[in-house]
């Protein structure tokens, strides 16, 4: 699997797996075959992207508080709501996979094994794009993801841009913070 990196979605870099077959083109997505998971900043996402017109990817669908580990079983609770998307629009061509942790952080392991899964729950070689949480203001962290949240993130793609003013409390976007982050993922995705 051969990687690929790009600084230009959600303030952050993005990685993303080399596909086994053509994906549906970015100029003309079809509609709801794009899925994603990771926590409740994966949610913030698709909040902004479904209320800028975005149809491509899958609108929230409740995956607050699913951090790598809750993504690391194949039958977990999270990949039965992923799932249940899939039950309403297909196995997607391609799936955003947020790395998300709390304060105990993720292993390689366990990233790469979120990262298997997600190939499993897909159609056969959709692509695969992985980001990190977002970074904050200096001085700002994710009470989530602990003080050192950061540099345990840092270990992920590096980000170059940081979120600034428009997080509602250290970790979640408001509903502007929600705007700013669906209209870059509408210009990236479609």
């Amino acid at each position: 699997m051969m990687l690929h990196c790009s600084d230009q979605l959600l303030g952050f870099s993005v990685l993303w797996a080399s596909p086994l077959s053509n994906p549906v083109p970015a100029d003309t997505p079809a509609t709801h075959s794009m899925g994603f998971i990771g926590c409740s900043m994966a949610e913030n996402v698709a909040q902004g992207y479904v209320a800028d017109g975005g149809k491509r990817m899958w609108g929230p669908y409740g995956t607050g508080g699913m951090v790598v580990q809750s993504w690391t079983s194949t039958t977990s609770s999270s990949w039965q709501l992923f799932d249940k998307q899939v039950a309403s629009y297909g196995k997607p061509t391609a799936v955003w996979v947020q790395i998300c942790i709390f304060t105990n952080g993720a292993t390689y392991d366990e990233v790469k094994q979120l990262i298997a899964n997600a190939r499993q729950h897909a159609a056969p070689g959709a692509q695969i794009y992985i980001t990190g949480q977002p970074l904050y203001d200096a001085g700002q962290s994710c009470f989530l993801a602990g003080r050192m949240g950061r540099s345990r993130r840092m270990r992920w793609p590096r980000r170059r841009r940081r979120i600034r003013g428009e997080v509602q409390d250290g970790c979640h976007a408001n509903t502007a913070g929600q705007a700013s982050l669906g209209k870059q993922a509408v210009a990236f995705w479609g």
